[in-house]
């Protein structure tokens, strides 16, 4: 009877090595999790702007405004994450936010007031931002090296398909009028978080020993770990002109109008369903590092391409490699920082929490100094796409050059 006890433990210890039912189950539930906190609950909202604009329900300063509550929600999450999975466990935060993700649509669909709204905007950037945290590291750890990045690629597809949705389902569901529409999110959010209820994998019990705790804390501060944070805050720039601008681009800056604009969003939703798979796949095949460093130069080239030329083929290509890299390059980072701390599970997860608020911070920043250089440089938009170009330029050089450096000072 001990005997069996003892093997017991040690199943549930060590991770699955197989890509068997259990596995593929738990990365369906990240896949749903990253769908609603991330998908529904923040980019659903960009193709409704112009519907609570025309509905009266706030002017379009306000819109932009809540927004923003998003943003700084998301930081917020990605801040108090870590905490929140080791108070209640990874699982049940992640659960969490899904409801909470899933109540902030229905929420919405009553314009009580500004305040009303902003906070439960801020409220489901929170939801995201956990849900970025704690989705992965709940996971991964249970995967095989071999299979972690395809793994990854399949949680953050979730990203992917809610960016698809924000541009096909939510004209759909205008069509039935606003509240409708919020109320149609409510319900998927809702569904999609009974479906995932019971598939999360099991979770051991949190170690809060000073010893896991110091092991942690040193994983964070390695500067291999620090310059991975600083190449992924970079990486968010880069990623900004075509997540904020992209649309109004086309639209009014090459004239050709809203529909079009649309399309290339819709192009951008395609790219990113498919991004995360097919990066973590050639992480698989290749290595976190290498693809990490060819994903920052191709990703460079397609952010510059709008600013170089407008040719339908050449926006075609940026707008679904950009939006290929918007969750792709997720899967990568985690992937990269499991390869640089590869026995401590709470360094993990540390270096994660601290990656992602990086992320929401150069996403923040960057979202609102472009916003602020486009008013001033009189709708410059080749500019924005310079200097997101640029943004991830550096990270690779921090890649190529700053990591090389502190591996041979170290060796």
């Amino acid at each position: 009877m001990s005997a069996n006890v003892d093997h017991h433990r040690r199943h549930h210890a060590e991770p699955r090595r197989d890509a068997g039912g259990p596995l593929w189950l738990s990365a369906a539930a990240g896949l749903c999790a990253s769908l609603v906190g991330l998908g529904l609950a923040r980019f659903a909202y960009t193709p409704l702007i112009p519907a609570l604009i025309a509905a009266k329900w706030f002017t379009p300063a306000e819109a932009v405004y809540l927004g923003a509550a998003n943003l700084a929600g998301y930081l917020a999450g990605a801040l108090i994450a870590r905490d929140l999975g080791a108070r209640i466990g990874s699982v049940w935060a992640l659960r969490g936010m899904m409801v909470l993700a899933a109540i902030t649509c229905f929420a919405c669909a009553v314009p009580i007031s500004f305040v009303w709204f902003f906070g439960f905007r801020f409220l489901a950037g929170v939801s995201g931002g956990v849900i970025m945290v704690l989705a992965a590291t709940a996971i991964l750890p249970h995967t095989a090296p071999s299979k972690r990045g395809l793994i990854g690629g399949v949680i953050f597809a979730g990203v992917g398909l809610g960016v698809a949705a924000s541009g096909t389902l939510v004209p759909l569901l205008l069509q039935q009028g606003v509240k409708q529409a919020w109320y149609g999110l409510g319900v998927l959010s809702a569904v999609l978080t009974l479906i995932s209820w019971k598939a999360w994998p099991a979770e051991a019990p949190a170690a809060r020993g000073v010893a896991e705790q110091s092991v942690a804390s040193h994983g964070v501060r390695s500067p291999l770990v620090i310059a991975l944070c600083l190449e992924y805050g970079l990486n968010a720039l880069a990623l900004v002109p075509h997540m904020v601008f992209l649309v109004d681009f086309v639209a009014r800056g090459l004239g050709q109008g809203i529909a079009a604009g649309s399309h290339y969003w819709v192009l951008y939703g395609i790219g990113a369903v498919v991004g995360p798979l097919l990066t973590g796949h050639l992480a698989d095949r290749a290595g976190f590092a290498a693809a990490l460093r060819a994903a920052f130069l191709i990703e460079a080239v397609a952010v510059a391409l709008p600013a170089v030329t407008n040719s339908p083929a050449a926006l075609i290509v940026s707008s679904l490699i950009v939006g290929g890299f918007t969750p792709g390059i997720v899967p990568l980072v985690i992937g990269r920082i499991h390869e640089l701390i590869p026995h401590s599970a709470a360094s993990q997860r540390s270096a994660w929490a601290q990656a992602t608020t990086t992320f929401a911070l150069f996403q923040a920043a960057g979202a609102y100094g472009l916003s602020w250089l486009f008013a001033r440089g009189g709708g410059d938009y080749a500019l924005l796409f310079v200097i997101g170009a640029a943004g991830v330029a550096v990270a690779l050089a921090i890649e190529l050059f700053g990591v090389v450096g502190l591996r041979h000072k170290s060796s």
